[in-house]
C-alpha cells in the first residue's frame, strides 16, 4: 500500500516479495539461473557478430533508452533481457571482433571473466581489512608481484587502481607532497603553501597522455605547471631538451616536482628512453613517475622484457592490466619504490581505519588509496596468473606487437597511404593519401572515411592528429585479428576516402567562381 501523496507504481501483478532479489543462502538457485541467462545472452551476441558495431548513431538509440520508465520494473529477467539487447547488446562495441581496431580496448581472458563473477557476487570492499580479509592479502601479493616485475626491491608498495587517470593523478599527488616536503624543509622562513605550490613544475613530453595536464589542475598547481619537451623522430621524448627544462626551472625559481616519462604513448605505442631519464631525474634529485599504463604487458613478455630498461630506477609506475594483460576494466595499480611515500594519501576515520590499526599493523587498503570503497579487482588477475599463467599472457601481448610490425610494413609498400612512426608496441599512424589533393582535403578525406567506416560498423579505427594534420590510427590488442583483416579494413579506407576526394574535387570545379 502506498503512502499518502506517494507516486510509487504498484506492485507488478505476480511479481516477487523484493526480499526474493538478494543473494542469499535461500537464492542461490535462482541466482545461478538468472546468471546463466545472462550470460547465455552475451555469449550468443559474440557468437553471431560479423562485425564490431552495428554503426548506430546516437539521435537513434538515446530515445530508446529514454523511453523506458524505469518506476515501472518488468518483473521478469528475460523480458528485461530482451529490453537489454534492444538498449544495449545488440549495438554494443564489440572489442572481441577482429576488426575492431580503434582504442586501447583489449579482449579479455575467460580466467578473469570467471573473477569477475567470483567478485561482484561476494562484493568485497577493498578498504578495511574487516570488509575483504582474504581480498586484501591477495591484492597486496599482486602489488608484490608487479613490484618484483618492475625490478624494484623489498621497500616497493603500492594499490590497485580505477585505471591509468587515477594512478598518474595518485603519483604525482605524492611526488607533490614530497617536493613541498624539500622545500620547506631547508627554508629558514617557512613559506606559505600557495607560493610553493606556485612553483612547482611537472615536464612530460608532447607525447605524453593529457592525464597529466588534468592532474596538475586537480592538484591545484598553476595553469602553467606542465612543462612539454619535444619528442624526436621516433616519437620519444629528447632527452637533451628534459636536461635543458630542469635546469631551466632551477634557473627561473621553479621546482620540478616530477619528470612524467611515457612507456607506450597512447598515440604511437613508443617508449621514451627511461635509462637515460632516470640519470637525468637522478642528478637532478627529481622525482620519476613511468605512466607504463600501455606498454606494462612488457613486464610479462617473453622477448620483449628489455624495451622497459629503467623502469626499476623510477619512483612510481603507472600499470594498465586493462590494457596490455587482457583483463575486464577496471584493473590497474600505482606501484612505488618507497612504500613511505604512500602516507601521503593516507587519512584516519574512526569508524573505519583508526590510526590504532595501523599501530596493530591491520592491513588496511585505504590507507594507501584515493578511494574508500573499491572493488576487487585484483581477484580478474589473480585467477589469470593462477589459471593461464604470466608467459601466456605475455605471448599474447607478442602476437599483437608483432602484428603491428607487420600492417606497418604493410602500410609503408602501400602507395595509398603515408605511415608514421613504427611502433614499439601495437598501435600504427598513417593517413590516406589522395592524388594531387591538397592538405584541406586530405584531412577531410580521412575523417570521412573513419566516419563512414563507423558508420558502416565493419570496422572500427582511431584518429589522431600529427603536427597538425589528421591521421587514422589502428590499435591492435586482439590477437585473433590477422593481417589479411587489416588489408580488409584499409581497402574499405581507402574506397571511403578515395570517394570523398573524387566528390569534393569535383563538386569545387563545378562551382561557380567569384
Amino acid at each position: 500500500m502506498s503512502l499518502p501523496g506517494s507516486t510509487v507504481e504498484a506492485p507488478v501483478p505476480g511479481a516477487r516479495p523484493a526480499r526474493a532479489h538478494l543473494f542469499t543462502a535461500g537464492s542461490v538457485e535462482d541466482y545461478r539461473r538468472v546468471v546463466a541467462e545472462g550470460v547465455d545472452r552475451v555469449a550468443a551476441r559474440v557468437a553471431a557478430a560479423d562485425r564490431p558495431f552495428t554503426g548506430i548513431g546516437p539521435d537513434e538509440l538515446a530515445p530508446r533508452v529514454a523511453g523506458i520508465d524505469l518506476d515501472r520494473p518488468l518483473g521478469d529477467t528475460a523480458a528485461a533481457l530482451d529490453e537489454l539487447h534492444d538498449v544495449y547488446l545488440r549495438d554494443a562495441v564489440l572489442f572481441h571482433h577482429p576488426r575492431y581496431l580503434a582504442h586501447l580496448n583489449c579482449p579479455v581472458v575467460i580466467p578473469a571473466l570467471l573473477g569477475e563473477a567470483v567478485l561482484s557476487a561476494v562484493n568485497s570492499s577493498l578498504d578495511t581489512w574487516d570488509q575483504s580479509a582474504g581480498g586484501t592479502l591477495i591484492e597486496r601479493r599482486l602489488v608484490d608481484w608487479t613490484a618484483e616485475r618492475i625490478g624494484f626491491g623489498p621497500t616497493a608498495d603500492g594499490v590497485f587502481t580505477s585505471g591509468g587517470t587515477q594512478s598518474n593523478l595518485h603519483a604525482l599527488l605524492l611526488a607533490r607532497e614530497e617536493a613541498y616536503a624539500r622545500v620547506v624543509g631547508g627554508a629558514a622562513d617557512r613559506p606559505a603553501r600557495p607560493e610553493v605550490l606556485s612553483r612547482l613544475r611537472v615536464i612530460t613530453s608532447t607525447a605524453g597522455h593529457f592525464s597529466v595536464q588534468k592532474a596538475a589542475k586537480l592538484l591545484g598547481l598553476g595553469a602553467d605547471a606542465v612543462l612539454t619537451v619535444a619528442t624526436d623522430t621516433g616519437r620519444r621524448m629528447r632527452t637533451d631538451e628534459l636536461a635543458e627544462t630542469i635546469d631551466r626551472c632551477r634557473r627561473d625559481g621553479q621546482v620540478v616536482m616530477a619528470v612524467v616519462a611515457t612507456a607506450g604513448t597512447t598515440d604511437f605505442g613508443t617508449i621514451d628512453p627511461l635509462e637515460r631519464i632516470a640519470e637525468i631525474c637522478t642528478a637532478a634529485g627529481v622525482w620519476l613517475h613511468v605512466d607504463a599504463a600501455y606498454g606494462c604487458g612488457l613486464l610479462v613478455s617473453p622477448t620483449r622484457r628489455h624495451l622497459l630498461g629503467g623502469i626499476e630506477r623510477a619512483d612510481s609506475v603507472t600499470v594498465d592490466y586493462h590494457k596490455s594483460f587482457f583483463q575486464p576494466v577496471s584493473s590497474s595499480a600505482l606501484v612505488v619504490r618507497d612504500r613511505r611515500v604512500l602516507r601521503h594519501a593516507t587519512w584516519h576515520a574512526d569508524y573505519l581505519n583508526p590510526a590504532r590499526m595501523a599501530e596493530r599493523r591491520i592491513p588496511n587498503q585505504v590507507d594507501k588509496s584515493l578511494q574508500t570503497t573499491r572493488r576487487f579487482d585484483a581477484l580478474k588477475l589473480w585467477l589469470t596468473l593462477r589459471i593461464m599463467g604470466p608467459d601466456a599472457v605475455g605471448a599474447l601481448f607478442d602476437e599483437v606487437v608483432e602484428l603491428a610490425a607487420a600492417a606497418w610494413r604493410l602500410l609503408a609498400g602501400d602507395p595509398r597511404f603515408e605511415v608514421v612512426t613504427r611502433s614499439q608496441l601495437s598501435t600504427v599512424v598513417f593517413r590516406y593519401l589522395p592524388a594531387g589533393a591538397g592538405r584541406d582535403v586530405v584531412d577531410d578525406a580521412n575523417l570521412h572515411a573513419r566516419e563512414a567506416l563507423a558508420a558502416s560498423g565493419a570496422a572500427l579505427v582511431a584518429g589522431t592528429k600529427v603536427d597538425g594534420a589528421h591521421y587514422l590510427k589502428l590499435t591492435l590488442l586482439n590477437p585473433e585479428t590477422t593481417l589479411d583483416d587489416i588489408a580488409h579494413v584499409l581497402d574499405l579506407i581507402a574506397e571511403h576516402a578515395s570517394w570523398y576526394a573524387r566528390t569534393r574535387t569535383t563538386a569545387e570545379l563545378s562551382s561557380p567562381v567569384g
